[in-house]
């Protein structure tokens, strides 16, 4: 195993906090800091955004009380000692393509800060709080970061789809750590919203007015250049080339077109927004995308929040098309042979509490699941444990921190890279620790 990294020295970090506002800081970093060598060409983050039970889904416990184990019974897998929930038939069949994690564990009951904690690696601002929402001291997702260290190529380097979540009860609206933070505007990973399961769907911004030709769209941009140069507005000409960069490269509306798949391989993902969502994320990471992430979508039914309605909400509306996006997902990138070069991750920001209350589960940080396949890691395992009940882990506990430096180290990224951010302050990319003994 090679040594850990030491980081950049202090003048290294200073400098890079002086370059910061030209663009250069991150970069320099990265150049000067040994990185591991990457499992991974693309991650994949299926975000279920609510908060799945675990006992419900991945960690059933039917020896537990009747309170406790709920109304589902767990099935078996192609993996020996590994059950899952009855109503997840189709990754019981693929249970060795991916690794189970029963030891994720934080203490922030809230969604919105759990997922700043998820999606930066960092805790929020404000811990245990739904009431604060986006803003640019936040520190940068995975995917800014992930556009800020590698090339752009045809298609953009992070993508998030089909929508950037919210939650309808909480104050502060979209959860915080979507976007690039500090590292500024123009490394916000691509945002596509609406439904790719709709006819008449189609992604803003990838198509230019039929009478503007190319040569004379770059040719606007460039005068847009020239007048901005040395005013206000000069930070926006990197933006504005992005987004020509965008309409002008073929392969990216190609990227987005769905069309371009057979209705048999559609119909395996499930004609359904996360079905497709699903879809769409593979056709990205195919044509370069190096993260995407696929929200849960807004449902109008508080997503995974099952307060009230646990079973039947789970049964009926969120287990079947999870169940079969995520199988299809997996066959899919099999057969096309990404799967080893593809990190998917199956996470939610919480779980539910152990025992049933008015026929839902509350929130419960201090135990739940995740799974992780592809990008080097060795299916068919379970790593981590959690107690009788799944309301603490028993042995290894997971941050989301540790997940999302997982994702980096994934990447050939060192999650403990050490930035300064837009005060100058220095930082490490994540405040977690790989999980490297799920790679084989």
């Amino acid at each position: 195993m090679p040594r850990p990294c030491r980081g950049p020295s202090r003048r290294d970090v200073l400098r890079a906090g002086t370059l910061a506002p030209l663009g250069l800081g991150l970069n320099s970093l990265f150049a000067a800091t040994p990185s591991p060598v990457a499992k991974a060409k693309s991650v994949i983050l299926l975000y279920m955004w609510g908060g799945p039970s675990q006992l419900d889904t991945w960690d059933p416990k039917p020896d537990a009380p009747a309170e406790v184990r709920g109304l589902f019974r767990p099935i078996a897998t192609t993996v020996p000692g590994l059950q899952i929930s009855e109503h997840f038939p189709e990754l019981a069949k693929r249970a060795k393509r991916y690794t189970v994690i029963h030891s994720m564990a934080h203490t922030d009951p809230a969604h919105l800060s759990p997922t700043h904690h998820l999606l930066t690696g960092r805790l929020a601002g404000k811990v245990n709080s739904d009431a604060d929402g986006p803003k640019r001291s936040d520190a940068p997702c995975i995917g800014a970061v992930v556009q800020k260290r590698f090339p752009t190529g045809a298609v953009p380097n992070a993508v998030t789809l089909p929508w950037a979540v919210s939650h309808p009860s909480a104050p502060g609206g979209q959860a915080p750590g979507q976007n690039a933070g500090w590292l500024g505007s123009g490394y916000d990973p691509f945002l596509v919203t609406g439904n790719p399961n709709s006819p008449t769907f189609a992604v803003g911004g990838l198509t230019a007015a039929p009478d503007v030709p190319p040569a004379r769209l770059q040719s606007r941009a460039d005068l847009c250049r020239q007048l901005d140069r040395g005013g206000p507005t000069e930070a926006n000409a990197d933006l504005r080339q992005k987004a020509i960069d965008l309409l002008l490269a073929p392969g990216v509306s190609r990227a987005f077109d769905l069309t371009a798949e057979s209705p048999k391989t559609r119909d395996a993902y499930g004609r359904h927004t996360h079905g497709q969502s699903c879809l769409l994320a593979r056709r990205l990471v195919e044509a370069g995308t190096k993260f995407v992430t696929v929200n849960w979508p807004d449902d109008g039914q508080n997503f995974w929040d099952t307060h009230g309605n646990n079973f039947p909400s789970l049964k009926n509306r969120l287990m079947p098309p999870a169940d079969r996006a995520f199988a299809a997902l997996l066959d899919d990138l099999t057969d096309r042979g990404l799967l080893d070069e593809t990190l998917v991750v199956w996470v939610g920001e919480f779980g539910r509490t152990p025992r049933v209350v008015n026929a839902g589960r509350e929130h419960w940080p201090r135990c739940y699941s995740a799974v992780v396949a592809g990008g080097g890691v060795r299916g068919g395992t379970i790593y981590g444990a959690s107690d009788k009940i799944a309301a603490a882990p028993a042995e290894n506990p997971v941050s989301p921190a540790d997940l999302t430096a997982t994702m980096y180290h994934a990447l050939g990224i060192d999650p403990q890279s050490v930035v300064a951010d837009r005060l100058g302050r220095e930082i490490t990319l994540t405040e977690g620790q790989p999980l490297r003994a799920i790679f084989g």
